[in-house]
């Protein structure tokens, strides 16, 4: 389990420092602050591999470039240093990297995920493409992952069904509705050019082949495999090596709701930690999820634990010569819907509406306590300009109209001197 990770003179702040909580750790904040950036490091210093490129020192350096990290385990707790060495362009231990006893699986934005396995093997990851997670993935002759399409078929048809009936509750652990529901369906042949069997899943339309499903589905669907595939394959390695099975996942997520609908997003964190369960009734997970969406942070208010969880938030602070990049622990704190969440301080939206409408509001409540009207656009400086721009981008229900209208109604009357 990672417990701290520190940065100095690498990524887009001069220091980093990070307390990790032991089950969700959730990292919000704008474009380009370090989100993603922090997962690939996690995962690096949990695994000793790169998913991609490795993270590079700031170009103009003050002090020496570090990654330290605290991990935990059932035996021992042990601290960690690195540095760059500019002459190899490569990181360094100072100390042996640490063996790992946790299964880690990354979920990549980019549609790819990687996999370490300390029972299978214990200094390499695997990586895969979207292709290779589907179709299989070979090194050096050898056959590391049959694919997505190859094992689901095999897990259907073979006797044991171990497997497949895991693989099929974790699907449907991860529908989005009870009315939106997906099972497995019977494999199909779908073209006289390809002899393979392609799963198909059963969906409220109708039946569906994978290879032909949504880019959201797809994405979920390879997940669920690939929590099935590496706890089984865990199994089976542990076995071979006569050891007993983790019971510790850490799981990594970037931008977790990518391709999901607002359904699916509000359901899809508490389905993840149910599906851990699914795998093993004592296993515990350690997860770190980035995200943009208001409503997968509204999803966590009836099961956020401030004893096991965290939120932090990635954000430009003004420093004395310029705007620096800060990561903060931020307190919990329920804010009812995603109106509540988008207006908070971690997406610090004035209101949850179009640009032009929260411009034109600002506009209207100016005029109605007869503040400066000087500031705002030529098209927005009197009553009836607001008035036209209000109809124009405001549903006639809106909570605004009666206040605006009550208002403009006094005003009027007290110029005309009624």
């Amino acid at each position: 389990m990672l417990k701290k990770l520190y940065l100095k003179q690498v990524g887009p702040a001069d220091h980093f420092d990070v307390e990790f909580a032991n089950r969700l750790n959730i990292f919000t904040g704008d474009n380009g602050l370090g989100k993603s950036f922090l997962l690939d490091v996690a995962w690096w210093v949990l695994t000793s591999n790169w998913a991609d490129k490795p993270a590079y020192p700031q170009r103009v350096v003050e002090e020496n470039p570090e990654i330290n990290w605290l991990l935990s385990s059932q035996k021992d707790i042990g601290e960690y240093r690195s540095y760059f060495d500019f002459s190899e362009q490569k990181w360094h231990n100072l100390q042996q990297h640490p063996s790992l006893n946790e299964v880690v699986i990354y979920v990549r934005v980019d549609g790819g995920f990687s996999v370490f396995d300390p029972a299978r093997k214990r200094d390499t990851a695997y990586n895969f493409t979207p292709d290779t997670l589907w179709n299989g993935l070979k090194l050096d002759d050898k056959v590391l992952c049959n694919g997505l399409i190859q094992d689901w078929v095999t897990w259907q048809n073979q006797p044991k069904k171990y497997p497949f009936q895991l693989f099929s509750r974790v699907i449907k652990k991860l529908a989005p509705h009870p009315d939106e529901w997906i099972e497995v369906g019977e494999p199909t042949r779908v073209s006289v050019e390809d002899v393979r069997d392609i799963p198909t899943v059963n969906l409220p339309y109708g039946n569906v082949t994978v290879i032909h499903a949504s880019a959201g589905m797809k994405r979920i669907l390879g997940l669920a495999y690939l929590l099935v595939w590496t706890w089984y394959e865990h199994k089976k390695a542990s076995d071979l090596r006569q050891q007993k099975p983790i019971n510790q996942i850490v799981l990594l997520i970037d931008e977790i709701e990518s391709h999901l609908h607002p359904r699916w997003q509000r359901v899809i964190i508490p389905a993840i930690l149910a599906v851990v369960t699914e795998l093993q009734a004592s296993m515990k997970i350690q997860a770190l999820v980035t995200t943009h969406s208001p409503l997968v942070l509204a999803s966590l208010e009836p099961n956020f634990d401030e004893e096991q969880d965290k939120l932090f938030l990635l954000s430009l602070q003004r420093a004395l010569v310029h705007q620096e990049v800060t990561l903060d622990e931020v307190p919990w704190s329920k804010q009812g819907d995603t109106v509540g969440w988008l207006t908070s301080e971690i997406f610090g939206l004035k209101q949850a509406r179009s640009q032009e409408a929260e411009i034109a509001i600002e506009a209207a409540e100016a005029w109605m306590r007869k503040g400066n009207m000087s500031d705002f656009p030529e098209h927005l400086r009197n009553h009836i300009q607001i008035h036209q721009e209000l109809q124009r981008l405001l549903p006639g229900h809106d909570p605004f109209w009666p206040r605006w209208i009550v208002t403009s109604e006094k005003r009027n009357s007290d110029l005309s001197g009624v």
